[in-house]
């Protein structure tokens, strides 16, 4: 695979930031991993403007997944939709496109304007949602539901890193899950795939971490 330069740009950044790391971790599902991606760490201003740039980076990437809105699920998708659409509308290249965002309230209000949904209508649009991860898919599957409950259609859905790694019961990733069960593109920033050969290439003590990546991706990457 060849690393675009927004790819090793932001996993430059997020070594950086911290907010990827490595070490011995372990995961939720009981797993013991050498890296742990945290999204929560892209806590500043200049942070969030830089990610939102490397989301539409690789919104970029794919101009065969056309949509309307781009939709942030509570809580951590709505500064992701917020940095994403200002970076689509400040790109300053032939990426630069001026698009509408919404997110969800996690209960509705029932004073106002009420509803759900705040930001553009979704009625009839399409839409591409945007998170920071998906693990077990759960949030993806709560934003499909609300997105078709406005009469809306889901166009593909963003997201800062694909770990390709299989969950216990199955030996897809929740990932190609998604993409199977609903017949729609998911778009990673980066993959595990993608972070390997980056610390590959930068040898020293970044490329030491390499082997217990490969290791890892051997025991429980996906198909």
């Amino acid at each position: 695979m060849v690393l675009e330069q927004y790819q090793r740009d932001f996993i430059s950044f997020a070594i950086a930031d911290g907010v990827l790391s490595f070490g011995e971790f372990t995961l939720k599902s009981g797993r013991k991993s050498p890296y742990f991606f945290n999204a929560g760490k892209f806590n500043s201003g200049a942070s969030l403007a830089k990610i939102g740039q490397y989301y539409a980076a690789a919104i970029s990437s794919r101009p065969d997944i056309e949509f309307d809105v781009v939709f942030g699920p509570a809580y951590k998708g709505i500064p992701l939709c917020a940095t994403t659409v200002i970076a689509l509308a400040t790109a300053g290249n032939e990426s630069q496109r001026d698009v509408l965002y919404s997110f969800n309230r996690k209960e509705a209000k029932d004073h106002g304007e009420g509803g759900s949904i705040v930001g553009a209508a979704l009625k009839g649009r399409r839409i591409l949602v945007v998170d920071d991860v998906i693990t077990a898919g759960t949030a993806i599957r709560e934003s499909m539901d609300i997105i078709r409950e406005a009469g809306a259609t889901l166009a593909g859905v963003v997201v800062a890193i694909d770990r390709q790694e299989k969950g216990r019961d199955s030996s897809l990733s929740a990932i190609q899950e998604i993409e199977r069960q609903h017949g729609m593109p998911v778009v990673a920033v980066v993959t595990l795939g993608n972070v390997v050969e980056y610390l590959q290439e930068q040898g020293g003590e970044l490329g030491a971490m390499a082997g217990a990546m490969e290791a890892y991706r051997r025991e429980y990457g996906a198909e």
